[in-house]
């Protein structure tokens, strides 16, 4: 998995006061867990565009001041309601060896038959999947090919595993699907509509020639008249 630098600075103080003061001044109060005890750092706003800004999972360097360096991930983020500016960021610590749980984004890839050829519409269950591991075994993404989907297909959590790391969601768990649309739906009524009109009909022809014998034979028709 890909790794972000952020440098940041240990805060002294952590009180409502010194961080409305860190806010105004263009960064974000941050706190590390997962270590013998939390470190608060604060660091430039515009350093984590890279990580929050992105669809892409990436694990952190947290450069502080002292050159101090820790792994971490984020663990989580507050906005502000009305301007979304970052107001607080959590970050767990990493241990080597050591495994843990993050969400990874899925990635599609390829063009399903089912939708190309056969009207289906792609349906995009699952976005994002929790995945456990140990850090260096945390996949950037979940890559997941519909090559070969079909109309009604689908590719479900147990065709993503891996002896890597493990998807903590049901094996049954659809990611993708291919569905039949409202157009092909109604393109397969319109067309047993039309088989069964045309059944009813030869139905309905058969049934005025055995009733009416004489029309099938107009030779028949001519002797009555000549025996007048």
């Amino acid at each position: 998995m890909k790794s972000i630098t952020i440098n940041g600075s240990k805060r002294e103080h952590v009180g409502k006061v010194a961080t409305k003061a860190l806010r105004n001044a263009g960064k974000v109060p941050c706190v590390i867990y997962g270590g013998e005890k939390p470190i608060h750092f604060s660091a430039e706003e515009l350093a984590f565009s890279k990580l929050v800004y992105t669809a892409d999972a990436h694990t952190v360097v947290i450069v502080l001041e002292d050159n101090t360096k820790i792994d971490a991930v984020l663990q989580d983020i507050q906005f502000h309601p009305v301007t979304d500016k970052i107001l607080h960021i959590d970050f767990f610590q990493l241990h080597e060896g050591k495994e843990i749980n993050m969400d990874i984004p899925v990635r599609v890839v390829g063009t399903a038959p089912g939708v190309k050829n056969q009207g289906g519409n792609l349906s995009k269950n699952k976005r994002k999947l929790t995945v456990r591991a140990i850090p260096k075994n945390l996949p950037d993404f979940l890559t997941v090919d519909i090559s070969n989907l079909k109309l009604n297909d689908s590719i479900t959590v147990a065709d993503l595993s891996e002896d890597t790391f493990k998807i903590l969601h049901p094996e049954t768990q659809v990611v993708c699907q291919v569905k039949m649309s409202r157009a092909s739906l109604s393109i397969s009524d319109d067309n047993e509509s039309d088989d069964e009109t045309e059944e009813g009909t030869d139905e309905a022809a058969k049934g005025v020639a055995e009733n009416n014998p004489a029309t099938d034979s107009p030779e028949t028709g001519k002797e009555e008249v000549k025996s007048e």
